[in-house]
């Protein structure tokens, strides 16, 4: 599974503005929203602070995968973003978070989702990959780094 066959391209940011959890969840849902990957950004967000409450998804090294289901969409979607600042994100780790890959899957699936948050998770593990996404100096320079790491084998 590729990234970029379930990475909204409009839905990427290179300096998201939030300086709290749910302020980037809204952010990147909005991002969603606005590239109309998404119907209904409210219940999409629900679904997103829901799953935060049962554990952070912030996996740490500056990394958050938040992820949930939805009624909204009809195929597995995500959304990117990277703080400057860093949000703390009650990470594993207690760090802030930097990186933001926001996933949401159709209600009734797990298939897809499990396997997006699992090449997730392994790309991101790569301090190389992770330090590339945060130099990255624009949406398409981000957009280069993810299409440059698809590339390679599986």
């Amino acid at each position: 599974m590729k990234i970029m066959d379930f990475l909204c391209q409009q839905a990427i940011s290179a300096n998201l503005k939030a300086s709290d959890k749910e302020g980037v969840l809204r952010e990147l849902t909005g991002l969603l929203a606005a590239s109309q990957s998404i119907s209904d950004p409210d219940e999409v967000l629900k679904a997103l602070v829901d799953r935060e409450a049962l554990g952070s998804t912030g996996i740490g090294h500056g990394v958050a995968i938040p992820h949930g289901k939805s009624g909204s969409v009809k195929d597995l979607v995500a959304a990117f973003g990277i703080s400057r600042r860093g949000i703390r994100f009650e990470a594993l780790d207690g760090e802030p978070v930097y990186i933001f890959f926001l996933l949401v899957a159709p209600e009734d699936t797990s298939g897809p989702h499990l396997k997006a948050l699992a090449r997730i998770s392994r790309l991101l593990r790569d301090k190389y990959f992770r330090d590339s996404l945060i130099s990255a100096r624009d949406e398409q320079e981000i957009l280069r780094v993810i299409q440059l790491e698809d590339s390679k084998k599986v």
